[in-house]
């Protein structure tokens, strides 16, 4: 499972980029590998929350978001091994 961090870089760029981004959000949402898509408060940037793909595969996926390509984010992905979670989410840690 991967935790990744979308901060803004230049700002002034996301309009130019924002309908391809959010194509690319909801492609991976589409394929699964999405669980999660939000802000990161205050208007810093996003994070996503992703699973059932390896580091190789998150790492190409996330260098085809527009944003991270045309450097309006850079991003941070970090990798959690679940070991123990609420009922709710135990499918992660298959």
């Amino acid at each position: 499972m991967f935790v990744v961090t979308l901060r803004l870089v230049d700002k002034t760029k996301a309009p130019q980029f924002m309908e391809q981004h959010n194509a690319w959000i909801r492609r991976g949402f589409d394929e699964g590998v999405f669980l999660l898509a939000g802000g990161l408060q205050p208007n810093a940037g996003g994070a996503i929350l992703a699973h059932d793909v390896s580091r190789a595969e998150i790492e190409a996926r996330i260098q085809g978001d527009p944003f991270v390509a045309h450097g309006v984010a850079r991003a941070d992905i970090l990798e959690i091994a679940p070991g123990r979670t609420d009922d709710r989410l135990a499918f992660l840690k298959a």
